[in-house]
């Protein structure tokens, strides 16, 4: 029985893995893509502060060409899969390790055990809350501003960007520690969250149509 689930696991990994494979190369859909959160899409953010919410060190990232960068998975975070899904060419840096041109492109915020409240997950050590990540991304556009030239140029630009601030609903993943979804399952979250194959999956609409308004 423990070698049907292991069977039936790797095919479907396997076949996620096939359809993204599939995913035309083209144009970016919308220019930028920001990115806020904790450890379910931390992408090395929490590499840079002294913290004990950490995944750069095996086994985390043994699928993830590179290895270990941060992203509390074996491979993928969902919102590396929406990136290429939305046609970048590479993911969306993390803010610690962005400045300049890159941030033309959209970086992420995202931080593990950070949430909304300042003292959410202080039992781990560093970690950027939501209101930090929110001072961040204002820093990120003053950038942005005098990278444009000025203010109505970059309000045009952001317009058009995508934003992602994912919510924790953790009991309904494949779990690749005990709390962090598989890149099999993020996978399968980023493509119907890019589009959607019930209402269930994204509300009130899914991330290709926004990203075609």
């Amino acid at each position: 029985m423990e070698l049907v689930g292991r069977l039936a696991c790797l095919v479907a990994a396997a076949a996620a893995a096939l359809a993204l494979a599939t995913v035309a190369r083209c144009d970016p859909q919308v220019p930028c893509y920001f990115i806020f959160g904790d450890s379910l899409v931390d992408n090395g953010n929490n590499n840079y502060i002294v913290s004990l919410a950490r995944a750069n060190y095996p086994p985390y990232g043994i699928d993830f060409a590179g290895g270990p960068s941060g992203r509390f998975t074996n491979g993928l975070t969902t919102v590396d899969v929406i990136a290429q899904l939305l046609g970048f060419d590479n993911f969306i840096p993390p803010y610690a390790a962005t400045g300049g041109d890159q941030l033309l492109n959209g970086v992420n915020f995202a931080s593990a055990a950070a949430g909304i409240r300042a003292e959410t997950g202080q039992q781990l050590g560093g970690r950027i809350p939501f209101a930090g990540q929110v001072q961040n991304y204002q820093t990120a556009v003053q950038t942005l501003v005098n990278i444009l030239g000025d203010r109505d140029t970059a309000s045009e630009r952001l317009s058009q960007c995508i934003f992602t601030a994912p919510c924790a609903n953790r009991d309904q993943h494949i779990f690749w520690d005990a709390f962090h979804p598989s890149e099999a399952a993020n996978i399968i979250v980023g493509r119907r969250s890019y589009r959607a194959q019930s209402p269930n999956d994204a509300y009130p609409m899914d991330i290709s149509t926004l990203a075609s308004l």
